[in-house]
């Protein structure tokens, strides 16, 4: 018998972030042979979508947390290309800067050749306006390509749960089969004997 969990084996296909492909049931037989098999198969296959299920929910909340990144990345390198582009005799720029959700402050940014930038882990450090725009770019890119991996790993993981439900299926329709083929034949049985037993000439 082909075990469910052979679709979790090393040697399984994935997909490039190593998400492996749930196991097509074309033929039920191939999983189990008896209907004694029948509840650990269809166990193993719940299981299987629970994983799905699981890593589909972490890649949405780290989806969510790109898009929310990606246009704060992106915001920064547009101002950092702005300060670029100012020269050294030009008039401080007036402008408001968030000190929290709802308070603002103004204030006047004279020209720069720097600027300081958050990397994470209330760790900022000052970069060289050249040295800033490449990072961000870096960083954009970077982000933007996690994004697009999420999606496509969401579209697969869709995909394999929709794989499985319809393997738990076929399995549970095939155990309905056989149980009743197995009633229709005990009836028969039964039907013979009592024929049988009812010939007395």
């Amino acid at each position: 018998m082909a075990t469910a969990g052979s679709g979790s084996s090393k040697d399984a296909p994935t997909n490039p972030r190593g998400i492996p492909y749930a196991p097509f049931v074309d033929k039920v037989e191939d999983y189990v042979t008896s209907r004694t098999e029948v509840e650990g198969t269809l166990k193993n296959f719940q299981e299987m979508i629970s994983k799905y299920q699981f890593m589909e929910m972490n890649t949405q909340r780290r989806a969510a947390g790109l898009r929310d990144k990606i246009p704060d990345i992106q915001k920064t390198l547009d101002t950092v290309r702005f300060l670029k582009t100012r020269k050294p005799d030009a008039d401080p720029i007036e402008t408001t800067f968030e000190l929290n959700d709802t308070l603002y402050a103004k204030a006047e940014i004279p020209h720069t050749e720097e600027v300081y930038l958050w990397l994470g882990a209330n760790v900022m450090l000052s970069y060289p306006l050249p040295e800033a725009e490449t990072l961000l770019i870096s960083k954009l890119e970077t982000a933007q390509r996690s994004l697009a991996n999420c999606e496509e790993d969401l579209d697969f993981l869709r995909e394999q749960v929709t794989t499985m439900e319809v393997a738990v299926a076929r399995v549970y329709n095939w155990d309905v089969a056989q149980r009743r083929k197995e009633k229709a034949e005990g009836g028969s049985e039964g039907a013979a004997a009592s024929k049988g037993g009812g010939d007395t000439s």
